[in-house]
């Protein structure tokens, strides 16, 4: 990974893999085609134009070891409050950059959350979300979003023994939403998947992952996937087969 002439900013590529999976236990580092989980977003992230320092943050020597020999560093071990069930994307993040700053005088400007159950995230889509940093001083974050599978519109919510539409009418205008055609829902709804790129002082000062002016990625719904179950883990084998046999793309 080499700094892109076009600036002289750290940007800091962060893949979070704890060991406390409890749907699938050891996920982050389960095979997937022959490779550990979380060897495909470290791969994609390595060939980016941008990204300066690439990390791994755990809080498994084991997967330390794995994640180096996949070529991320391991400066440090992640503590526990940051490795619970409900510590938050924010936490591990914020963690990684202040310990590199404190340890090493190491300071990064863009942050970049790279989740190792995103085994089909590709360095395009990495380098379009640091891009719209570099590009537009007003951006505080960027990410990579697609379509969302079910329109908001259709969920439901639980009262006591009955089902309410979990968007109140008022809302969606309409007094029995699950019932309307998909194509009558505006507008678009769509979901967050892949990465995200956040400057330091929204990561840091603000505590978010967003700030004001948040930019997007859009990809297609059969470019991602994240793993949480078997099926999924069978699904991405094989949507990586396709990729390879289509285009080789990495």
């Amino acid at each position: 990974m080499t700094t892109s002439p076009k600036h002289h900013l750290n940007i800091l590529g962060v893949v979070g893999a704890r060991a406390g999976s409890k749907s699938i236990p050891d996920k982050n580092i389960r095979p997937l085609l022959g490779r550990p989980l979380m060897a495909w977003i470290i791969d994609a992230a390595k060939h980016s134009r941008h990204i300066t320092r690439l990390i791994l943050s755990t809080d498994s020597p084991r997967y330390a070891e794995i994640g180096r020999t996949c070529g991320a560093e391991t400066p440090f071990l992640r503590p526990a409050e940051c490795a619970s069930d409900t510590a938050s994307d924010i936490d591990y993040l914020s963690h990684a950059v202040a310990w590199l700053e404190k340890n090493e005088g190491w300071k990064a400007d863009i942050i970049l959350r790279l989740p190792p159950t995103s085994p089909l995230c590709t360095t395009k889509s990495i380098d379009a979300c640091i891009e719209y940093l570099l590009n537009d001083p007003e951006t505080t974050a960027s990410r990579t979003i697609t379509a969302a599978s079910k329109h908001p519109y259709k969920l439901w919510r639980v009262e006591g023994e009955t089902l309410h539409p979990f968007m109140p009418r008022e809302m969606t205008g309409h007094a029995e939403p699950s019932n309307m055609p998909r194509q009558s829902y505006t507008p678009t709804a769509y979901t967050h998947v892949d990465a995200i790129a956040v400057r330091y002082d929204t990561l840091m000062r603000d505590h978010l992952l967003t700030g004001p002016k948040v930019r997007y990625h859009l990809i297609d719904k059969s470019e991602t996937i994240d793993i949480d179950t078997e099926t999924d883990f069978l699904v991405a084998e094989l949507l990586l087969k396709k990729r390879f046999n289509d285009k080789g793309a990495r």
